[in-house]
This record gives C-alpha cells, structure tokens and sequence, in this order.
C-alpha cells in the first residue's frame, strides 16, 4: 500500500493530512536520560544561513531530529533531497506527506555548493520516498552523488536510499555511482510494519541491502532501526541475525520519539543499559560497527563512525 496525497499546496495545508481524522495518542514524559540543548551558536547559524542560501531540506528540521544543536554547531547537516514532501505515511516520520513538487535540476549542484562551504569531509544524502518517479529518483541519487565529487572530490559520501520499491534497475542505477556507504533503514521489526510502516515491505528492504553487496560487495552497507515501538527483544535479535544474513556492516539503534499526538505513541523509554546490551549482542553476532544509544540517529556521528567502520574492516582483514 503506498499513500500519495494531493497536497501541492503542503505549505497552507496540515503537515500530515492523512493523520488528521486519526484520535490522539497519549505523549509519555521524557526519561532523565534524553535531554538535548537548543544551539544558538555562531557556527549553528552559519550552517543554517548555508541550507537556506541554497535552497535545501534537511532530514535534521524535518524530522525534528534531537541532535540538530550538536551537529549543526559543528556544521554537519544531513541534506535531504527530492523536496519536503514524502509519497508515504509511515505512522512514525515527522516528514510532510502528499504529492511532491517535480524534481528541482538545480538541487545537485545546490547540494554540491553546500557541501563544499560547510567544508564537510563526509556528507549523508537521504530523501523523501517518491513513489511517483518511474525510478523512484535513483538517478537524481546518482546527480548529486556526481556533482559533490566534482567539487568536493575528497569528501565521502553516504547514502540513505528509500526502497525504491517496484523500481526496476533503481538500486543498480545508485550503486553504479559508488556511494562509500549504501544506508536504508529497516525501521522496525517485521510484526510492527503493518502499523509503522505501511507502504513498506521488510523482505524487500532486507533483500535490498544483500543485493548491494551482491553488486559491490566492498561496499560498506548499513541500516538502523527505532525501538520502544512495541517490540519485542527477541524480535529484535532476530532482526540482527536477518541483517547479518544480509551481510550489513554497520547497525543502528535509536530511541522512537513521537512528533506528535498524531502519530505512533512511544509505548517505552528503552534503558541506555538496555542499548549497551544490544550494541553488545550485535558486535557479538559480526556486525563491523553498532551505534546504539537513546539519541542515536541513522547520520548521528557519521563522519567519525565512518573512520570507525574503515579501521574495523582493515582489523578484520588483517591489514
């Protein structure tokens, strides 16, 4: 099922007019343990005036991400490309749904611009799902990909992909460009899908990820999940064990936070003992790399993480 609202107007319209008949969920106090400062700083601002003199979106204010102050100090913003408006309706985004504006030819080469002024050594494209493209925009992956190496050839670059479902050729199409890291999240557990994540399918996703090893198998591959959704541990470990037989290098795992009344209810506040735990299990099980924290996000990190990622696979070859 995949939800595709006309919504062109998206900027006088609800943010999620598809939630807007649903009843309010119930919104849990935050445990002492997720507390995030708001940034005011100099360098904050710079990398704000930057997205904004280029036109961009980022994943970190359209999904609210808890981290913006931290990163964006640090001028590391994570562009989010294809536009604001998403062709689902996951029941956790925080993401404007409807249908989407056509695709801006300018973006590439704005992304580019940013990239190269904010100085970023490691950079992490994602995007809105557009189930509306023939390709699904696999190749407007590929332009940006080309245009930050023309003018930033020394930054590595991550990708964090939709599923591009029932898209012939699009996976191939992006792993051609040879992104440094081939990122698309399961989410969550296959028993929650139905509820968080509907226009989705977990095999196909899990079967994504196995074949970009299949057609690169040095690239490195990673996915994330969000817990406190109503899964069950063992579900969980099962997860682990379907992405090593997937052959990922690098798991996350973050803390579901609720955008809204609207949207899924946060059903628990996963203990930071609880997340060591998991990091833990996941090393154990042969993952390269397992980020897990309460305010661990897909790009948290992701530039150091990525050096982590080199050093672990040079360890495991012996070199």
């Amino acid at each position: 099922m995949v939800t595709v609202l006309d919504n062109r107007s998206s900027k006088d319209q609800p943010r999620h007019p598809e939630k807007a008949n649903r009843p309010d969920t119930p919104i849990q106090p935050k445990p002492s343990w997720i507390r995030v400062r708001v940034s005011t700083s100099n360098e904050y601002a710079k990398t704000r005036d930057i997205v904004r003199e280029n036109a961009l979106n980022t994943v970190c204010e359209e999904a609210r991400c808890p981290n913006i102050g931290e990163c964006w100090e640090k001028r590391h913003a994570t562009m989010m490309i294809m536009g604001d408006t998403c062709t689902r309706a996951c029941a956790f985004c925080n993401v404007r749904t409807g249908l989407p504006a056509p695709l801006d030819i300018q973006e590439p080469t704005n992304v580019a611009l940013a990239v190269a002024k904010l100085g970023l050594e490691h950079v992490v494209i994602t995007s809105v799902d557009r189930d509306d493209l023939a390709d699904g925009g696999a190749q407007h992956f590929v332009n940006v990909i080309q245009a930050i190496r023309v003018r930033s050839p020394s930054t590595t670059i991550e990708i964090l992909t939709p599923d591009f479902l029932r898209k012939k050729s699009a996976l191939e199409t992006v792993v051609a460009a040879k992104p440094d890291v081939f990122n698309h999240n399961l989410e969550t557990v296959p028993a929650l899908y139905l509820k968080i994540r509907p226009g989705a399918r977990y095999f196909h996703s899990l079967r994504l990820l196995q074949q970009v090893k299949e057609l690169d198998p040095t690239m490195f591959t990673k996915s994330g999940i969000m817990v406190g959704l109503g899964e069950e541990r063992e579900q969980v470990l099962q997860l682990m064990d379907d992405l090593r037989s997937a052959d990922v290098d690098f798991l996350t795992i973050g803390q579901y936070l609720q955008p809204s009344r609207k949207h899924a209810e946060v059903k628990s506040y996963v203990h930071p003992q609880e997340f060591e735990a998991y990091r833990r299990i996941a090393l154990a099980k042969g993952f390269l790399l397992v980020s897990a924290s309460p305010l661990t996000r897909s790009s948290y990190h992701a530039g150091e993480d990525f050096e982590r990622l080199r050093a672990a696979r040079r360890q495991q070859l012996g070199s």
